[in-house]
């Protein structure tokens, strides 16, 4: 059950910045007048709770060891207890569909989705999932479609790992025996693989195109990931997927925000300064203005260290970067019940030491997911 109780004396986070306004909280919404018992919050920030667009960091609850898949739900449940730790509220578990086989093969997949259906409902963080399909692995598009049907996915994207360039001159990847091997395929069964992928490129555009407009009729929101150019913006939009995921340049990004197209970059990427392959910095494309979503990627503490590092460069203030983390990727989701403190929005929050920056406490849908430290004492006392 959702907590019935006003927040007092916080500094509160809204649209426009900083405010010293109480935040009443009932039935899982943010209230219009006071409500229930007074907690003291002064001396804490008060913040919407961090909307993540894109996370993979699931994995190494899921599967710590390779080959060790035996606590499934788990582990889902360790991860729903981290997000809340990191103040992520809503979160999107960023799932393969793969050639590649292991934690990114349909057998992983599934698992995951079935791990996420059964915890959903019984945590407080709301978990969502995302399928992201590789595009030249055409003879499992109708398994992917129907598990986009079972779990009630709502989110795709499409993905291109194939290292076509050496592909086309018939050598072998770099690094190849050891991706295999973690397949768990014979090295020479996995080469064979990838050339056969990578010879169906004719049939690839048009079985997109059919897909892509079988998702779009059903709402589903579509993406693409990695783009490097203008040339590939365009043909994703012309599909009807209006998000890109990490693009690699400049060129990419501005693409997409002249198309008016979502763009979400990575808050690992943010914080290190620098994208750890090479590719356009985080940093570049928030300050130019070509960023709507910072997502956690690989690793779900980032997005809060991203955003204060975003003010902490002069790139934005406060309100505009936390909305990087809360109010941009939930317009992204089209989730128009959530991302600010404002009356009849979800009461998804975060209680942050203003000094430390530490999460202390999350709220989601009005449940305390996360609590830690003096803080406790102020709602249970």
């Amino acid at each position: 059950m959702s907590l019935d109780m006003t927040l007092n004396g916080a500094r509160v986070l809204t649209p426009e910045g900083w405010d010293s306004c109480a935040v009443p909280v009932s039935g899982g919404v943010i209230a219009d007048c006071a409500v229930g018992r007074a907690v003291d919050l002064s001396g804490y920030d008060l913040l919407p709770g961090l909307v993540d667009a894109h996370g993979d960091g699931f994995e190494r609850h899921m599967a710590p060891r390779r080959g060790a898949l035996r606590e499934r739900d788990a582990g889902m449940l360790a991860v729903a207890a981290e997000l809340a730790a990191c103040g992520i509220t809503t979160a999107v578990i960023a799932q393969f569909w793969s050639w590649e086989g292991g934690l990114r093969g349909p057998d992983f997949a599934r698992e995951v989705f079935e791990s996420v259906d059964v915890m959903r409902g019984s945590v407080p963080v709301d978990m969502r999932l995302q399928l992201r399909l590789e595009t030249h692995y055409l003879d499992e598009f109708a398994a992917a479609e129907a598990a986009i049907a079972r779990f009630g996915i709502r989110y795709v994207v499409f993905n291109d790992h194939l290292p076509h360039a050496r592909l086309a001159e018939g050598r072998k990847p770099p690094r190849l025996t050891g991706q295999a091997l973690k397949s768990r395929r014979n090295p020479e069964d996995y080469f064979r693989l990838l050339l056969d992928l990578h010879a169906r490129g004719p049939e690839v555009g048009p079985a997109v195109e059919a897909l892509c407009a079988r998702l779009v009729a059903q709402g589903v929101t579509l993406g693409s990931h990695d783009d490097q150019t203008e040339a590939d913006r365009s043909v994703w939009r012309e599909r009807g997927a209006r998000v890109s995921e990490f693009p690699e340049t400049l060129e990419a990004a501005q693409a997409a925000r002249d198309g008016g197209d979502f763009t979400v970059l990575g808050a690992p990427n943010v914080v290190r300064g620098a994208s750890h392959a090479g590719n356009a910095s985080a940093q570049d494309l928030i300050a130019a203005g070509l960023c709507d979503a910072l997502a956690s990627d690989y690793h779900y503490p980032s997005p809060a260290r991203a955003a204060w590092r975003c003010v902490e460069l002069g790139l934005l203030d406060v309100a505009g970067a936390w909305a990087l983390v809360s109010s941009g990727p939930a317009r992204l989701l089209g989730l128009t019940d959530r991302g600010v403190i404002a009356p009849g929005q979800r009461a998804d929050l975060v209680v942050m030491e203003r000094d430390s920056r530490r999460i202390v406490a999350t709220l989601a849908g009005g449940q305390v997911a996360w609590m830690s430290g003096p803080v406790a004492g102020r709602f249970v006392g």
